[in-house]
C-alpha cells in the first residue's frame, strides 16, 4: 500500500452541484491529515479542484486519491492518484460473464424450483413474477472464477465484489499512467495490490512519497520537576528576572502564575530538548506540570470511565505535542501514547538511610562485654586483698620486719594493695606500697602479665571499633523478607500514579507488599526523599537514576540491592505523531555520537562519589560523642574525690571535737585526781600533827609542807 491508514481524521459530506467548496476545503486544510480521498462526479470534481488550487492545496505535501469519475475532470491536478475499472469499456467481456452467471443460476434453479411464466407486461404493477425474486437470489450466489473480466462474485446487496482496478497516476495534464493494479490473485484466493511506487509522480512533481499529514514545526512540550533531569527555579516578573543561559523558561501549565512568579528549568532533559530541537529543526514552548504528576489511569467521578491524568492525560487529550522528562516506558502508557527509543536505560531500586553507628556515653566500654568488665573489676580487688594477706602473714613481709627494722609506716596495708593492683592494671608508676614478701611479688608479676594482656586486647579492640567500615544496608533488595512480610515494622513507599506504582500493581507476587505500601505513597519524590533523610521513611522505591544521584549527593543515603523492573526513559508523543520516527532517529544518533554519555557525566555522575568513598575508607576521628563517657568518668572521679575529702574533713573535725572532749575529760579527771591527792595529803598531815601532840612532841621549827613529796622527810 502507498499509505498505512492509522485513522480517518474527518469525513466531510457535501451537496452536489455547489458553485464553491471553499468552506469544506478550509475545514480540510485546518486538519492535520494531508491525504484526501474524494468520491465525486466529474462536474463537482472540477469545481473542487479549482477551489483547491486556489487555496494551494494541490501542491507539495498533499495527496489526492479520487474515484474514476473524478479522474475524468479536465483540471485534475498533477500527482493525483485514481482508480479505473479494468475492462470498463469492454462490453463483450461483461456480456460474456453475465451470460455465464445467468445460465448457471437458471440451471441450478431449474433443478430445485418450479419456474413460473414471466409476465408479458413489465409496466403492470399487478403482475408479479414470483420466480424473479428466486432468480435474483440464485444469481447473487453464483461465482465465476475465471471470467473474461476476472473473478465474478456478489455481496449480499447484489453488488459485484473482486472488481479489478488500475491504479492511475496523473503525471501531466490529461496524461494518466498506470502505476499498479488491484486484482484478484487466484493462488492466494484474495485481492492483492501491485504498485510501482518509484514510478509515481506526487504533487509538486516530487518523487518522494509525502508524509501524508501536516507536521507542525512549533511544538508544545511538557516537563516535570525531577532532579537531576529537571531543576526548577522560580523567578519574579516584577523584579525583571530572566532565565540564565543554561535555563529554559517554563511557566506552569494552564495556570496563572501567583504573585507574578514564573519558573526556569535546567538539567539533563533541558539539554536534551535543546539538542533535539536543533536536530529535527523545530521550535517549542515549554510548560511545567503544576501538580507534579506523571499521570495515572483512574476512574473518573465513579462513572466507570477511565482516563489518564497528569502529563500523560495532556498528551492523550492532544493538549500537548511532546513530553521531555524522565518518563518511564511501560505497557500501560505505550497503549495510549507513542514513545521514542529510550534515551536512558534504568531500573527500580530502593533508597534508605545508612545505619548510623550510635555513640553512647559508654562507647569506650564497647571493646569488652559487660561480663568481662565485671570480672576485671572483681579481679583487681581480689588480687589486692590476696596481696595484702600474703604480705601480712609472710615471715618476710613488712609487718614481720617492722619490729626489727622500724618500717611499720611502710607496711603494705589494704589501701596500698588496692592502689598497687590498679596501678599495675592502668600502667601507672608505682612509687611506694609494693609487696615485700616473695610470695606476694610472684602474684604481683602474674597480675602484671594479666594486666598487659587485658590492656593490649582492649587497645586493639577499641581501634577496631573506631575504624569506620562501609555501613551495610538494612535491606538486601526487593526480595528482602522484611519488605515482603507485612507484619514487620518497616515503612516503604513510592510515588502515586507513577510508573513504579503501576509496576507494583501489575506484579502478582508483589501484591501483598503493594497493599501495605499503598497507604504510605507520596505525591512527589522530593517529599519521600526528604522523609528518608529525616528518618520518617525507611525505604523509598523509585527510579534508579534518581536514587543513584541522591546517594551520590548525600553520603548518609545508600541504595539497597540490585535493580529490578528494568526499563528506560523515553520521550512521549501523541499516538501516531509524525515526529515519532524523527525523534527516535535523533536519540539513536545521540547515543552513537556520545552526547547521552556527556549528559550522564554532567548531570548524574557529577555528585560527591569520591568524597563518599574517601569518607567510608577513612578511620573514624575520635570525638566527644565517642569519649564523652571517659570525660564523665573523670568528672565522676573528681566529684567522688571532692565528696570523699569533704567526708574526710567532716570526719576529721568530728575526730578533733571528740579528741578535745577526751582531753577536757582527761584534764578534768587529772584535776579531780589532783584535788583528791591534795585532800589525802592534807589529811595525812593533820593526822601526823595530832600524833605529835598526843605523844608530847613539840612542833617542828620549820613549817610542815602539805606536799606529798615532803612527807618522807618527816619520818627520816
Amino acid at each position: 500500500m502507498v499509505f498505512t491508514v492509522r485513522s480517518v481524521e474527518n469525513v466531510i459530506e457535501f451537496e452536489p452541484g455547489l458553485d464553491t467548496f471553499d468552506d469544506h476545503l478550509m475545514e480540510m486544510k485546518s486538519a492535520q491529515a494531508r491525504v484526501y480521498v474524494m468520491y465525486a462526479g466529474k462536474k463537482d470534481a472540477e469545481t473542487i479542484f479549482r477551489d483547491a488550487r486556489k487555496l494551494q492545496m494541490t501542491g507539495e505535501g498533499y495527496v489526492w486519491i479520487v474515484t474514476e469519475q473524478a479522474l475524468d475532470a479536465v483540471n485534475v491536478p498533477e500527482g493525483t492518484i485514481g482508480l479505473r475499472l479494468i475492462n470498463a469499456t469492454n462490453e463483450l467481456a461483461h456480456i460474456r460473464d453475465s451470460i455465464y452467471i445467468l445460465a448457471k443460476a437458471l440451471r441450478e434453479m431449474n433443478k430445485t424450483e418450479e419456474i413460473t411464466e414471466a409476465p408479458q407486461n413489465c409496466e403492470d404493477p399487478a403482475q408479479i413474477w414470483e420466480s424473479g425474486k428466486l432468480l435474483f437470489e440464485y444469481i447473487r450466489k453464483q461465482v465465476l472464477l475465471n471470467g473474461a473480466t476476472g473473478k465474478v462474485a456478489f455481496d449480499d446487496s447484489g453488488d459485484r465484489i473482486y472488481a479489478e482496478y488500475d491504479i492511475v497516476n496523473v503525471k501531466e495534464v490529461n496524461m494518466k499512467h498506470s502505476v499498479g493494479q488491484y486484482y484478484f490473485n487466484s493462488e492466494y484466493n484474495k485481492m492483492k495490490l501491485r504498485l510501482d511506487e518509484s514510478s509515481i509522480l506526487w504533487p509538486g512533481r516530487k518523487r518522494d512519497k509525502p508524509v501524508g499529514e501536516r507536521i507542525p514545526t512549533h511544538l508544545h512540550v511538557l516537563t516535570i520537576e525531577e532532579k537531576p533531569f529537571v531543576y526548577v527555579r522560580p523567578i519574579k516578573r516584577s523584579a525583571n528576572e530572566n532565565c540564565k543561559s543554561d535555563e529554559i523558561f517554563c511557566p506552569l501549565l494552564n495556570t496563572t502564575s501567583k504573585n507574578g512568579t514564573d519558573y526556569c528549568c535546567r538539567g539533563y532533559c533541558m539539554d536534551l530538548l535543546r539538542e533535539l530541537a536543533g536536530k529535527i529543526n523545530v521550535t517549542y514552548n515549554l510548560t511545567l506540570s503544576p501538580d507534579g504528576q506523571f499521570g495515572s489511569y483512574i476512574i473518573k467521578n465513579n462513572s466507570g470511565k477511565r482516563e489518564w491524568t497528569g502529563l500523560i492525560g495532556e498528551l492523550v487529550n492532544e493538549r500537548a505535542d511532546m513530553i521531555v522528562a524522565p518518563l518511564t516506558i511501560n505497557p500501560e502508557r505505550a497503549e495510549f501514547i507513542e514513545f521514542s527509543k529510550p534515551y536512558k536505560y534504568q531500573g527500580i531500586t530502593i533508597l534508605e538511610k545508612k545505619p548510623s553507628r550510635s555513640s553512647t556515653l559508654v562507647s569506650f566500654l564497647q571493646p569488652f562485654s559487660n561480663t568481662l568488665w565485671i570480672l576485671v573489676m572483681v579481679s583487681v580487688h581480689v588480687v589486692a586483698l590476696v596481696l595484702y594477706l600474703l604480705d601480712r602473714f609472710s615471715p618476710f613481709g613488712r609487718y614481720k620486719l617492722s619490729n626489727t627494722e622500724g618500717t611499720e609506716e611502710d607496711a603494705l596495708n589494704l589501701s596500698s594493695a588496692i592502689w598497687f593492683a590498679w596501678g599495675v592494671l592502668l600502667n601507672s608508676g608505682i612509687g611506694e606500697g609494693t609487696p615485700r614478701s616473695f610470695s606476694a611479688r610472684v602474684l604481683g608479676m602474674v597480675w602484671a602479665g594479666f594486666a598487659m594482656i587485658i590492656v593490649a586486647s582492649y587497645t586493639a579492640n577499641l581501634a577496631a571499633f573506631l575504624v569506620l567500615e562501609k555501613p551495610k544496608t538494612k535491606l538486601t533488595g526487593i526480595n528482602d523478607a522484611r519488605l515482603r512480610n507485612t507484619m514487620e515494622n518497616l515503612t516503604c513507599a513510592t510515588v502515586k500514579g507513577s510508573a513504579v506504582d503501576m509496576y507494583f500493581r501489575r506484579q502478582v507476587e508483589l501484591s501483598n507488599m503493594y497493599r501495605t505500601m499503598e497507604a504510605n505513597n507520596y505525591d512527589t519524590a522530593e517529599d519521600a526523599i526528604r522523609d528518608v533523610k529525616d528518618g520518617k521513611l525507611m525505604a523509598f522505591i523509585w527510579d534508579s537514576s534518581r536514587l543513584d544521584f541522591e546517594a551520590a549527593q548525600d553520603c548518609e543515603l545508600v541504595t539497597a540491592g540490585e535493580l529490578f523492573g528494568r526499563s528506560g526513559y523515553g520521550i512521549g508523543l501523541q499516538k501516531g505523531s509524525p515526529w515519532a520516527d524523527a525523534v527516535t532517529l535523533a536519540i539513536l544518533d545521540f547515543h552513537e555520537g556520545g552526547f547521552m554519555e556527556k549528559l550522564d557525566n554532567k548531570w548524574i555522575l557529577q555528585g560527591n562519589v569520591q568524597n563518599c568513598e574517601f569518607y567510608e575508607k577513612t578511620p573514624n576521628t575520635l570525638g566527644l560523642k565517642n569519649m564523652a563517657g571517659v570525660f564523665i568518668l573523670v568528672a565522676a572521679g573528681i566529684v567522688g574525690g571532692i565528696g570523699l575529702i569533704i567526708i574526710e574533713m567532716v570526719y576529721k573535725k568530728h575526730q578533733i571535737r571528740k579528741q578535745k572532749k577526751l582531753e577536757l575529760a582527761r584534764h578534768a579527771v587529772d584535776k579531780w585526781r589532783g584535788a583528791i591527792e591534795k585532800r589525802k595529803a592534807l589529811r595525812s598531815t593533820m593526822y601526823a600533827q595530832r600524833r605529835f601532840k598526843t605523844n608530847g612532841i613539840s612542833e617542828p621549827a620549820v613549817p610542815l609542807s602539805l606536799s606529798v613529796e615532803a612527807l618522807p622527810k618527816l619520818f627520816q
